[in-house]
C-alpha cells in the first residue's frame, strides 16, 4: 500500500471504492462543473491509468484528493481539489508532492497541467514546485455567470 506523511495529522493514499461520492461532492464544491459519483468510480476502479489519491484522516474522512491520468511517457494532473475548511494548510503541497514522488517511480518524464489564470494560490504552487508556463487557452474554463476565464498550460520534468 502507497502510503504519505501530510500536515495536520493527515496521509496521503490511494482512493478505493466507497471514496467516490465524499470525492464527487469535494469536487462540485470547488469547480463549477463537478463530475459524477459513477465518474469517480470509474477512475478508481482504473487506478494503472487515472491514479486518485486522497488526504484523510483517521477515520478516512477525505480533507483533499488529486488525480492524475498516465499518458506513456507524460503523466497530466487532471485535478486537485481541497475541502475549504483544509486550505491554506499545506495539504495541496502534500497531495502534489505525493503525486510526484509516486509518478518518480513510472514511465513518465514530464507533468502537464491546466489551471485557471485567476487561481492564484494554484499558480504559486505550481511555480514553487517546478513548473513553467508552457501555454495558455483563452475562454476555456466557463464560469457560474457565463464568463470564461483562461487556463494556463503548465509542465514540470520528472527527471
Amino acid at each position: 500500500m502507497k502510503l504519505w506523511l501530510a500536515p495536520q495529522g493527515l496521509h496521503i493514499e490511494m482512493a478505493r471504492l466507497g471514496d467516490e461520492t465524499d470525492i464527487a461532492r469535494l469536487h462540485a464544491k470547488g469547480f463549477y462543473r463537478g463530475w459524477s459519483v459513477e465518474e469517480f468510480s470509474s477512475y478508481i476502479l482504473d487506478e494503472g491509468r487515472t491514479p486518485i489519491y486522497v488526504a484523510i484522516d483517521t477515520k478516512r474522512r477525505i480533507a483533499g484528493f488529486a488525480m492524475i491520468r498516465h499518458l506513456g511517457d507524460e503523466a497530466e494532473l487532471i485535478t486537485i481539489a481541497v475541502d475549504a475548511k483544509w486550505r491554506k494548510k499545506g495539504i495541496g503541497r502534500a497531495l502534489l508532492t505525493a503525486v510526484l514522488a509516486d509518478l518518480a517511480m513510472s514511465p513518465a518524464k514530464r507533468l502537464l497541467l491546466e489551471v485557471a489564470a485567476d487561481n492564484t494560490a494554484a499558480v504559486r504552487l505550481y511555480d514553487q514546485t517546478g513548473f513553467t508556463k508552457v501555454g495558455e487557452r483563452k475562454g476555456y474554463y466557463p464560469r457560474p455567470d457565463g464568463s470564461p476565464a483562461t487556463a494556463i498550460v503548465m509542465a514540470r520534468d520528472l527527471g
